[in-house]
């Protein structure tokens, strides 16, 4: 049952006041007067769901709060998580008149839950409710935790960085789980989430990100119920820069590739890709993405079965390298290729010379596009950050929720509360 508690308006105790004077000094009241007076209206009345004094409630059902004969003018949630540990930052969405408030994501497991609204009725006269509840506990070896995100926390990155989410248990109500990741950008874009198997989930925009702009993630996954039985444990937060744009183009016929810093090209240089006498040797085509950097980096096509008495086998230590996908590509130095700009020699990855190669390395984010043109090859979409193989309207269309997020707007498609 909700509680309610009167709260008057200063207005309102004013005129109390004013009436019990002037009572005092009459004599006699008129009682025409009297039946011209309007009636006094009624107080708002709001219920609460979860209701007061429950326990052991899902910790996936919304949070609503209805008012009958006034507006909802405030409404604050108290999550206590332990004796020291209270979580206040719960937000909800209003309907267009105020009567209706609900709960934008899940509630912790194993809170003690209050709800304190405030409701006010014509005459501005607020009242007070309040619920108070507990959540069901998550069950040990059945809490979904997150097991690494991609993106550091306060980096800086390039236009085509993805969101990279891996958790640790299987996922098995996506577009709940989905509903329950926010992402903003402070400049407008859409996006969409998808999955490689059940236990990672991957947020791209349609295009790439506009430079020079905060990134934020909000993954409000405690309480989410993300299989049968498994709760989401955690919320986690973080923020990222996307840097200025640097996109790369290699083209496979010309052994040219060329830099382009924010629409304007800054540099060219000569490159060697794989010889293709093998598919493994052959570079992939499409866009690829600058995962990580290396400096005295061993390359060995032993990553590739090749055994040491094999006479193609072959390691080298390279000055610097990029990593551009999973399969073994990266942009190196090969100080010893004398056909840089001239001939493909590699085994597959992009060879350069130490001077660009050492520029190359020193002057990339991760997440700097690589676009790869002219192999008989192509790029895995799951193959390292391949992600930006998928057209923009595949890559919603293979989303659980199905929708586009609009990434400048509060919120997401769906919604991470079960359907009662």
């Amino acid at each position: 049952m909700t509680t309610r508690f009167p709260r008057r308006s200063t207005a309102a105790l004013c005129a109390a006041a004013a009436a019990v004077l002037m009572a005092a000094s009459a004599c006699s009241t008129d009682e025409g007067d009297l039946a011209n007076e309007e009636p006094t209206a009624a107080a708002a009345d709001v219920t609460i769901t979860p209701e007061d004094g429950g326990s052991e409630v899902r910790t996936d059902s919304p949070i609503v709060v209805d008012a009958d004969k006034g507006k909802i003018t405030d409404v604050k949630v108290e999550q206590k998580l332990s004796e020291d540990e209270t979580d206040e930052s719960m937000t909800g969405t209003y309907n267009d008149g105020k009567t209706e408030w609900v709960s934008d994501w899940t509630m912790h497991p194993g809170s003690d839950v209050t709800v304190t609204a405030v409701a006010e009725n014509s005459e501005g006269e607020s009242t007070e409710f309040i619920s108070e509840f507990s959540t069901v506990e998550a069950v040990e070896g059945q809490r979904l935790e997150i097991k690494s995100i991609n993106v550091e926390p306060g980096s800086t990155v390039g236009v085509g960085m993805p969101v990279v989410v891996d958790f640790d248990m299987p996922v098995k109500n996506k577009a709940q789980v989905e509903a329950a990741m926010e992402v903003r950008s402070e400049k407008p874009a859409e996006g969409a989430w998808n999955w490689f198997g059940d236990k990672q989930a991957v947020f791209r925009p349609a295009e790439y990100w506009e430079p020079h702009q905060k990134v934020t993630v909000n993954l409000n996954l405690a309480g989410v119920s993300a299989s049968e039985g498994v709760l989401g444990v955690e919320n986690r937060r973080l923020e990222f820069e996307v840097g200025r744009s640097q996109i790369s183009s290699i083209d496979e016929d010309s052994h040219q590739m060329v830099v382009e810093r924010d629409g304007e090209k800054i540099k060219e240089f000569p490159v060697s890709l794989g010889m293709a006498t093998q598919q493994k040797y052959t570079t992939t085509s499409g866009t690829h993405l600058t995962m990580a950097f290396h400096t005295d980096y061993r390359m060995s096509n032993d990553t590739l079965g090749v055994s040491k008495d094999d006479p193609s086998y072959y390691e080298e230590y390279v000055a610097y390298a990029v990593r551009i996908s999973n399969s073994g590509e990266f942009l190196h130095t090969a100080d010893w290729n004398y056909q840089l700009g001239e001939a493909n020699t590699s085994h597959g990855c992009i060879n350069m010379s130490v001077p660009d190669s050492r520029w190359f390395y020193e002057e990339s984010l991760r997440g700097d596009p690589v676009d790869v043109t002219g192999t008989d090859r192509e790029l895995e979409v799951n193959n390292g950050w391949g992600y930006w193989q998928r057209s923009a309207d595949e890559w919603v269309s293979q989303s659980a929720t199905g929708e586009a997020d609009d990434t400048s707007e509060a919120g997401t498609p769906g919604s991470p509360h079960h359907e009662a």
